[in-house]
Formats: C-alpha cells, structure tokens, sequence
C-alpha cells in the first residue's frame, strides 16, 4: 500500500516539516535523531537542515527514495532503513531526539515499539509525537481507518509514564500536509523527556 501510495510523483504529504515538530524544535537537544514510519522524508530532512544527524525509518523503499532526493535537493544527508515497525530494533541509549509523527501502527506492534522508544533515549533525550485520535474518524481528513491505530493522550501518558512529560494535549488543528493530510485533524501532541 504505502509503495504505491509513494509513487506518485507529487510529496503526498508535502515536503514542509509537521507543524508540531516544527514548533518545539528549539526544544531538542542536538545530536542524533531517529524519525519513525517517516515516508518520503519531510520531517528528517527538515532535522537535517538544523544540524541532526538523522536516520529515517519506513517499510516504504518508494518513499524512503523521495526521503533521499529531498535530502540531495537540500543539500543535507540522511539515513534511510527500510524495515518494517514490527521488526525494527531500537538500540538502547543511542537516541537524543525520536520522532514519531503519524506513525499508526496496530496496537500490539506500538506498544512494543513505544517501549523500545523509551529504552532508545539517551538521558536527557526527547520524544516528539503527532498522532490522530479516535475522534478523527469524524473528520476523515487522513490518518487510519482503523481506531485502534489512533491514540490518545491517556493512552500514550500510560505507554511513556517513565517520561516526563513536557506538552501533552488532544486538539482539533488545521493539519495542512499534502494532499493525503488536509483540513481539520483531531490529534494528540506531546513531547516528553528522559
């Protein structure tokens, strides 16, 4: 699906960094950072641009090639793995900053995945994450289909209670982000460190 999806030769989700990200940017500590399910690269090359060494992370290779040429058209470098969720690894410690914007995932895979996030920072390091809620569903301006890919603020201050918790919020926003992301989203926001 997403190898399709990918190629069409527009940035389905544009090429401009989620808004959220882009917001607490002056937040994260520089250094290494890992962007999850991140398609065709907007948010890694976006960190690349500011100075972070990134590595991207989708089962799309389509997408993870549009990832690479926005980084070559910007003149800034990334890496790329093409691994499924389900079976990507986390190295403990290794982290200052993951990104986890739209990542939806089925339940048993995030859970796992969420923690391994938390091993994955390093002390002092930082979580940034953009989802859609269940509410979404009403709107149907992107995101899943399924609810249980969507997640709320309970829910994920549950998965990261070892984080502090900087920003946490559900909100209805404007989400702007090609042609797949467009109009009112429900969301949930938070950025927390370790």
């Amino acid at each position: 699906m997403w190898d399709e999806r990918y190629s069409d030769d527009d940035y389905v989700y544009g090429t401009d960094a989620n808004d959220y990200l882009a917001s607490v940017l002056d937040q994260l500590p520089k250094g290494k950072a890992l962007c999850l399910a991140e398609g065709e690269g907007r948010n890694a090359v976006f960190l690349a641009e500011n100075g972070f060494e990134v590595l991207a992370v989708d089962s799309s290779a389509v997408g993870l090639k549009k990832a690479e040429k926005l980084a070559s058209s910007r003149a800034v470098t990334i890496q790329t793995l093409c691994i499924d969720l389900a079976d990507f690894q986390i190295k403990p410690g290794s982290w200052d900053v993951i990104v986890s914007i739209f990542c939806h995932v089925p339940p048993d895979i995030r859970k796992g995945l969420h923690q391994q996030v938390v091993a994955g920072l390093r002390t002092g390091g930082y979580l940034v994450l953009e989802a859609y809620t269940p509410e979404q569903l009403k709107y149907k301006t992107g995101g899943p289909p399924d609810e249980k890919k969507t997640m709320t603020l309970a829910a994920l201050q549950e998965e990261f209670n070892s984080l502090k918790f900087i920003h946490g919020r559900e909100l209805v926003r404007q989400v702007i982000e090609g042609k797949y992301h467009t109009g009112l989203g429900a969301v949930v926001q938070i950025l927390a460190s370790k």
